[in-house]
């Protein structure tokens, strides 16, 4: 099990730890609900340094991006970032990432899911017939999230760059906290706002840039969040997991990724999912709230009245924001629609929720 540059740091701080994607991660300090409501309702610092980076450079890197991804990375200006897919031969999908242009048409980052960091970078590498340079710089790189409605006023002080009035999806690069060369990007898997920040650990970059958060958020309540509230913070935002929510047998239009998909460059997978856009889909990722006593977990069937099978959990919680349950899961299309009353299967007891509209909170 590998550690992060931060792993003694959360021991320290008496975080629950457990293995995620290979690592020993921070599940929990003083409980999930606590940490989510300090995220919404102030700030949070997560260390997500476990995510993998890889660096694309040269005259075809776009070109490559262009046909491994779903999304249209040709609209990427310097500083800015987008959130996209890779589709798989079959139309499913490989992975969701982010992607960053650092210098455009010459030089991007993409930002890939922990536990597909291998997967990912062979499917690329797959790709690159054209003599595209890439590097995996993940084991590198620090990626620290600090989210919450006062994450940027607190960050400021730190900061050699305006990020109070940084757009949602761009990125700088500046000085935090005495360490040069730090992406510092409006981005964030809880929906609360804040910044996400990239940089190397080289001469203790690490602990200088963690222990100036603290210090600079000691007086406004900032806490160390782990990934048990980074899960209840992304659900109620109705944001997909994958491995969970999207994996290689969904789609992007199965799982509510049509608006990542864009059918005006080539792309892998491209003429299936347009057939399949043509056709209509079979089934669909749909957000439901319980309207009885019962939690959702992953893998519960989702059945309709009459107890028939319709479909299958994905990812289901108790909201800390909003006291109920909800969850996500597909179902085939002829139920999919808002305001349905879905019967999630509990232990053999089917227990009564409705189909609502994402993000829950």
């Amino acid at each position: 099990m590998q550690n992060t540059p931060f792993t003694q740091k959360h021991i320290a701080l008496g975080a629950k730890m457990a293995e995620f994607a290979g690592y020993n991660m921070p599940i929990s300090y003083t409980g999930i609900n606590d940490e989510h409501a300090a995220v919404r309702n102030n700030a949070g610092v997560f260390d997500v340094s476990h995510m993998g980076e890889f660096i694309l450079k040269g005259e075809h890197a776009l070109d490559l991006i262009q046909r491994v991804t779903s999304n249209d990375a040709a609209k990427l200006a310097d500083g800015q970032a987008q959130y996209s897919c890779f589709p798989n031969e079959t139309g499913g999908i490989v992975d969701d990432l982010i992607v960053y242009c650092i210098e455009q048409n010459k030089v991007y980052m993409l930002v890939v899911n922990a536990s597909n960091i291998e997967k990912d970078w062979n499917w690329v590498t797959k790709h690159n017939t054209q003599g595209v340079e890439m590097h995996n710089i993940s084991a590198k790189t620090c990626l620290l999230a600090i989210q919450g409605p006062n994450a940027c006023k607190i960050l400021q002080p730190l900061v050699d760059k305006d990020i109070m009035n940084l757009k949602y999806y761009t990125f700088v690069r500046g000085n935090f906290a005495g360490v040069d060369n730090v992406i510092i990007s409006a981005t964030g898997y809880t929906g609360s706002g804040g910044v996400e920040i990239y940089f190397e650990d080289a001469n203790g970059a690490a602990d200088k840039i963690w222990d100036a958060i603290f210090e600079a958020g000691a007086s406004s309540g900032i806490k160390p969040i782990g990934l048990g509230a980074r899960d209840t913070l992304r659900l109620e935002m109705g944001y997909c997991l994958y491995g969970n929510d999207i994996d290689d047998t969904t789609s992007p239009l199965e799982g509510g990724l049509g608006w990542i998909t864009k059918f005006n460059k080539d792309f892998t997978a491209k003429a299936i999912i347009e057939k399949q856009k043509a056709a209509g889909i079979q089934r669909k990722l749909v957000g439901f709230e319980m309207l009885e006593r019962g939690i959702p977990r992953h893998d519960y069937l989702i059945k309709d009245a009459s107890g028939n099978l319709i479909g299958k959990v994905t990812s289901g919680t108790q909201a800390p924001s909003l006291n109920k349950a909800i969850g996500l899961g597909y179902v085939a299309t002829a139920h999919a629609h808002l305001d349905s009353e879905i019967y999630i299967d509990i232990r053999n007891t089917l227990v009564k929720a409705k189909i609502v509209k994402a993000p829950f909170a």
